[in-house]
């Protein structure tokens, strides 16, 4: 859905931030927590705003994603990383 929102043009081009995509991805920790405690006690219409704001932070980082490929060799530098 995020490649429709991002123009050919400015692919690859997007000089990221890593601190509001840091700050977004840690606010994501406790809107999950809300939606899933909020859901399991049955109380769907209560979870609403935390889902909406989710969705706007996955949108958001999905569209810098697809605006910054990363090669797959990058990608198994950065997974194998993660794993030390």
């Amino acid at each position: 859905m995020s490649v429709a929102l991002t123009p050919d043009w400015l692919r690859g081009k997007v000089r990221v931030n890593q601190e509001p995509v840091q700050r977004l991805l840690e606010e994501n920790d406790p809107l999950i927590s809300c939606i899933t405690e909020d859901q399991s006690k049955g109380q769907v219409d209560e979870c609403a705003p935390c889902q909406h704001a989710l969705h706007i932070h996955l949108i958001y980082l999905a569209t810098i994603a697809d605006a910054n490929p990363i090669s797959p060799s990058e990608v198994t530098e950065k997974s194998s990383s993660w794993l030390l």
